[in-house]
């Protein structure tokens, strides 16, 4: 039986921590009573100091839970305390869930990474890479794409499709031609270059198209059900919305609600490989142990070992992540952190052996986030993985940015 959210929020509050009940604890790692209070007050001080107005913080090793934590209000406004059970937009913390669907499918031989895109959608043949743009009227040059756009690029971002929140092209170009970016001239060849974009919302319907089923109901069905994922999905029922964060945003350095966004009670389509997922801090910890052991958790086996192996290692050659910009400056910063020296994997960035991050994630650990400041790493030389929750815009906000790599030392520090 669940506590009430009061008493929840209290427990981290004066420093508790907190077990989820569908866990045992894991003897491989643990951390001290002390480590746990040191990890919950510093979520408490985040609140405190204005850097989140409410975050849930969760620690799993490949056997359980290691900690879990809450601070903060659900909702400001209405002065409801943080649950650990409260439900968060995902946004594009649904890509890496994508990417998985997508590697079954890979192992089930009905899709292979270096495919054409083109052999299952229309539209991506005859591909045209934009050489000049004029920003004042958005016109532009192109030239032929020198190779195939491939599934393997939809999977690393090297598509050459890119964002219009985050890319000031792609901006421009959805504002005027009010078309989706992917059915833009591309920014770049396929593979020559890091550009995040919608391009797991491409392997999205490449997903639906192979199996005949929505995201919903595949993710359901062949994800989310086997790894008891009970509060993941592209709705959130009726008697669960209580549940879900208020969203707010950092205007001149004050966090300020935003009007209540209009939640769909039941699944309806379309739905996008690259975002749109509600879920908790406990149902993607499931799908964060499911990773760390292999693709599997007790029975349940979801991937290949093989294939986790495949989608951790460096997938983008002599790529790097890149900086990308603040095209839109209401939605988001530049991101994400280690762009210049990381790699990525079939859905995940890859960190490098970077001496200024000693004392966080382990060279090799695998990450992504969502643009409510949602984030999750998975480490696989320490075998645990954590993933923190907050809803606040714009993506990379300072204050949300403390709050994760300040949780994320004292994890480091405190990891026994």
């Amino acid at each position: 039986m669940r506590k009430p959210a009061a008493n929840i929020a209290a427990m981290a509050a004066v420093g508790g921590w907190l077990v989820s009940p569908g866990f045992a604890q894991t003897s491989e790692h643990q951390f001290s009573d002390a480590g746990k209070a040191a990890m919950s007050r510093q979520l408490a001080d985040s609140v405190e100091h204005g850097h989140t107005p409410g975050v849930v913080a969760l620690i799993v090793g490949r056997d359980g839970v290691l900690y879990e934590g809450t601070a903060g209000s659900l909702d400001a406004a209405r002065k409801v305390a943080m649950p650990a059970n409260a439900i968060f937009a995902i946004a594009s913390m649904t890509k890496p869930v994508t990417s998985v669907a997508a590697m079954m499918l890979v192992e089930q031989g009905k899709l292979k990474l270096d495919d054409p895109v083109s052999k299952y959608l229309s539209g991506f043949d005859n591909l045209r890479v934009i050489t000049q743009f004029h920003e004042m009227d958005a016109s532009y040059e192109t030239r032929p794409a020198i190779r195939p756009m491939t599934i393997r690029h939809l999977l690393t971002h090297t598509s050459g499709i890119g964002y219009g929140f985050s890319n000031p092209i792609e901006h421009r170009l959805t504002e005027v031609t009010k078309k989706p970016e992917w059915e833009l001239p591309l920014l770049s060849d396929p593979g020559e270059k890091w550009i995040y974009g919608p391009s797991t919302n491409v392997l999205g319907m490449i997903v639906e198209k192979l199996t005949g089923q929505t995201l919903e109901d595949y993710f359901q069905q062949r994800i989310f059900k086997p790894l008891g994922m009970v509060d993941t999905s592209y709705a959130v029922a009726g008697d669960k919305q209580a549940r879900v964060a208020a969203v707010q945003r950092r205007v001149n350095g004050s966090l300020q609600g935003l009007p209540p966004r209009p939640i769909p009670s039941t699944p309806t389509g379309p739905f996008r490989g690259d975002g749109g997922l509600y879920s908790t801090v406990e149902d993607y910890g499931k799908f964060m142990r499911m990773l760390l052991k292999g693709g599997r958790v007790g029975k349940v086996r979801i991937l290949n070992e093989s294939t986790v192996k495949t989608m951790s290692e460096n997938n983008i050659g002599p790529v790097f992540v890149e900086l990308q910009p603040d095209a839109d400056k209401l939605l988001t910063k530049p991101f994400p952190l280690g762009a210049g020296r990381d790699k990525f994997g079939l859905g995940f960035e890859i960190a490098a052996d970077d001496p200024h991050s000693a004392g966080f994630r382990s060279p090799g650990s695998l990450s992504w986030a969502g643009i409510f400041n949602t984030e999750f790493w998975i480490d696989p030389v320490k075998h645990i993985g954590g993933v923190q929750m907050m809803q606040i815009l714009p993506f990379y906000d300072a204050g949300a940015l403390r709050t994760l790599r300040g949780f994320e030392e004292l994890v480091y520090r405190n990891l026994r």
